[in-house]
């Protein structure tokens, strides 16, 4: 029996509704969830939030959310890749929670809207997604931000935007992410782990789920792809400290568990953390979730500000 927190059955019913997403064109799907009454959560204060277009080619603009805290500045900035399988989702989906993050670890959040599968395949997600960090760098002291400690973030396919934009900002010679933070990332697209076994339904992110959402956003030629499955990199080495924090009950948490261990053996200064009870998605659920979520915040603040003071000192 699946060891389930009293909320995460109420997050599972509420989200019962995602099986039957499998039968259906995404833009159906975006239409559906778009209908749902949004949920009623306190806002965590901040000084200022803003909505920007911002460029990721020569033609393109996609939207950020900007969350500043409060204080004087120059702050460190965090940048932030909301889950949904790169069909699904986008920044108001994690709103309450990037404001959690911008006011409990005092950086100024940079929530993307990058554009998203199918009409937008691998490798766009990835392309605005490392655009954004890009703009991020570039723009930082115009958001009353420190350039030198930036740290990126995202959850589910979020975590693997953020793993990657790590990978390819080492591959690339990019803007220096001072830390990664992998809230369940997915990080190989095969589906076949014992995790995968254990809650392929029931848990809110079905494996039939999983499998849809990856053949809307990479073509089979590309699953083993590192800036798809970065699990497969040869080398994960050279990459920033990393936080990498799983569900118990989540067809994605031994992948993520995976990739911790992999990111060990490199090298990489990693903290792992499985959440016990908890079920995939929780992290963008305040109204069911604040509790734990205010908990994992505060272990998300002490490994930042522990990798900053770590960095001053090298």
């Amino acid at each position: 029996m699946a060891n389930l927190d009293p909320k995460s059955i109420m997050h599972v019913e509420m989200f019962q509704v995602m099986s039957s997403f499998t039968s259906m064109e995404p833009q159906a799907v975006r239409d559906l969830l778009a209908q749902a009454p949004p949920l009623e959560v306190e806002l965590a204060p901040l000084a200022k939030v803003e909505d920007r277009m911002i460029p990721v080619d020569t033609d393109t603009h996609i939207p950020v959310r900007i969350y500043s805290p409060e204080g004087q500045g120059p702050f460190p900035l965090f940048v932030y890749y909301h889950g949904g399988g790169w069909v699904i989702g986008d920044i108001q989906m994690t709103d309450a929670s990037c404001r959690l993050i911008a006011n409990q670890t005092g950086r100024v959040v940079v929530s993307v809207g990058y554009r998203l599968a199918p009409e937008y395949p691998f490798p766009i997600p990835v392309n605005d997604s490392y655009s954004a960090l890009q703009w991020v760098s570039q723009n930082a002291a115009a958001l009353n931000g420190n350039a030198s400690n930036i740290a990126v973030g995202g959850d589910s396919a979020g975590g693997n935007l953020a793993a990657v934009v790590a990978l390819r900002s080492r591959d690339e010679n990019g803007p220096a992410i001072s830390a990664q933070v992998l809230f369940y990332p997915v990080t190989n697209l095969d589906y076949t782990t014992e995790s995968y076994e254990q809650f392929q339904q029931g848990f809110g992110l079905d494996r039939d789920l999983m499998k849809w959402f990856g053949k809307h956003y990479v073509n089979d030629e590309d699953l083993k792809n590192p800036y798809v499955a970065p699990l497969l990199a040869r080398d994960l080495g050279n990459l920033p400290p990393a936080l990498v924090i799983t569900a118990e009950n989540d067809v994605l948490r031994d992948e993520g568990l995976a990739y911790t261990k992999r990111l060990q053996e490199a090298g990489v200064q990693v903290e792992s953390v499985c959440e016990e009870g908890l079920v995939h998605g929780y992290f963008s659920n305040v109204l069911h979730f604040s509790e734990r979520i205010d908990a994992i915040l505060v272990r998300i603040a002490q490994f930042l500000n522990q990798t900053t003071v770590q960095g001053r000192l090298k």
